[in-house]
C-alpha cells in the first residue's frame, strides 16, 4: 500500500479564459492532517473538486487512494470523506433519518448501520437533538451534523473544504478536536482554510493564492524558510507610516500590521532597539520593542509581497 493517498502533478483548472487553478503539485502522505491555506477564491473548493471528480481536470494528472482523478471518479468518492461549504441536508427529515439516509447511500444497512449512527451521534455531540427536523437547527448542529455524515462510511481520506468558515471560536475548535481524533485514528485528512491561525495544527500545508502554489512543508518548515531572523513588534497609533518608515531601516527585512502592533523581521545580529530609535527620530510614537512569535499569518504575508501581490 503506499505511504501516499493523494499524488497530484500541474493541476490545472480552465473556465474560459479564467484559470481558477495553475499547475498545482502537492503529495498527501497517509495519516496526515494537510492544510490547504489560501484567501477566498484562491482555487482551493476548485482543486478538491477535481480531486473528487466533480469537476473535470483541464491538464494534469493525478490519484487518490491510487484511483486516476480523470477516469476513476466513482471508486474515489466511495471511498472518501466529503464535508463541502455548501453541505447538503434533507431539511425535513430528523437528525437521526438524515444519518440512517446517508448510512445507506454508502451501502451501510441493519446492525452496521446503527452501530455507526450510534457512534457519530456521539462523536459529533447530536445527543438530544437525533429527533429534530435538520430545517430547525442551529448553524453549529448542522455543521455537526454534515461532518458525521461525511464520517459514516469510516473513509480513509476526509474532505473538509472550510468547516470553520463561519463559526464561533467554540465550533472551530471542536471541529479541530475531531480533525485530530481522526488523525490519531490514521485516517488522512485535508482541510482548506482561510483562517492562517487554526491551520498552525496540520502537519503540512500548501499556501494558494490566485490559483498558484506559494509554497509547501511543515508550519515550522515554513517560518524557517521564509521568515528567517528574529521576529519583534511595537505598538503604535500609526501602524501605516510605521510600516512605511521600517522599509528604509537597515536589518529590517519586513514589515506589517497586526492588530494594534506592527511586526518586523530583523537579520540576524541586528539590535532590536535600533528600529524603534529610528522611529523615534522620525517623530513616530511607537513602544519598546517585544519579542513576537512567527506566525504562518507572517508567511503568507511575506510570501505575497515578494511576489507582488496584495
Amino acid at each position: 500500500m503506499s505511504d501516499l493517498v493523494v499524488d497530484v502533478r500541474d493541476l490545472t483548472r480552465r473556465f474560459g479564459h479564467f484559470v481558477a487553478v495553475d499547475r498545482v503539485s502537492f503529495q498527501i502522505p497517509r495519516g496526515t492532517i494537510f492544510g490547504f491555506l489560501g484567501p477566498n477564491g484562491a482555487g482551493k473548493s476548485t482543486t478538491i473538486r477535481m480531486l473528487l471528480g466533480i469537476l473535470p481536470v483541464s491538464e494534469g494528472e493525478g490519484q487518490v487512494l491510487g484511483f486516476d482523478i480523470r477516469t476513476s471518479s466513482e471508486e474515489i468518492r466511495a471511498r472518501v470523506g466529503y464535508m463541502s461549504q455548501r453541505f447538503s441536508l434533507y431539511e425535513d427529515l430528523t437528525v437521526l433519518e438524515n444519518l440512517r439516509f446517508f448510512g445507506g447511500v454508502f451501502g451501510l444497512a441493519g446492525t452496521r448501520l446503527d452501530q455507526r449512527v450510534r457512534e457519530l451521534v456521539e462523536m459529533t455531540r447530536l445527543e438530544g437533538f437525533e429527533k429534530q427536523l435538520a430545517q430547525g437547527l442551529p448553524g453549529g448542529i448542522r455543521q455537526r451534523l454534515a461532518l458525521a455524515t461525511s464520517l459514516l462510511h469510516d473513509p480513509e481520506l476526509v474532505f473538509l473544504d472550510e468547516p470553520t468558515g463561519a463559526v464561533d471560536p467554540a465550533l472551530r475548535r471542536y471541529f479541530w478536536e475531531r480533525i485530530a481524533e481522526l488523525s490519531a485514528a490514521g485516517r488522512t485528512v485535508m482541510v482548506t482554510s482561510h483562517h492562517m491561525d487554526e491551520v498552525e495544527r496540520c502537519h503540512d500545508i500548501c499556501f494558494i493564492h490566485h490559483g498558484r502554489l506559494m509554497a509547501q512543508g511543515s508550519p515550522g518548515e515554513l517560518k524557517n524558510r521564509h521568515l528567517p531572523g528574529e521576529m519583534w513588534q511595537v505598538r503604535t497609533p500609526a501602524r501605516a507610516e510605521v510600516v512605511a518608515h521600517l522599509a528604509r531601516v537597515p536589518g529590517v527585512t519586513g514589515s506589517f500590521p497586526s492588530g494594534e502592533m506592527v511586526r518586523y523581521l530583523l537579520e540576524p545580529g541586528c539590535d532590536p532597539a535600533t528600529p524603534a530609535t529610528a522611529l523615534r527620530a522620525s517623530g513616530l510614537t511607537c513602544s519598546d520593542p517585544e519579542p513576537a512569535e512567527p506566525t504562518l499569518e507572517d508567511v503568507f504575508v511575506a510570501l505575497s509581497r515578494k511576489r507582488g501581490k496584495p
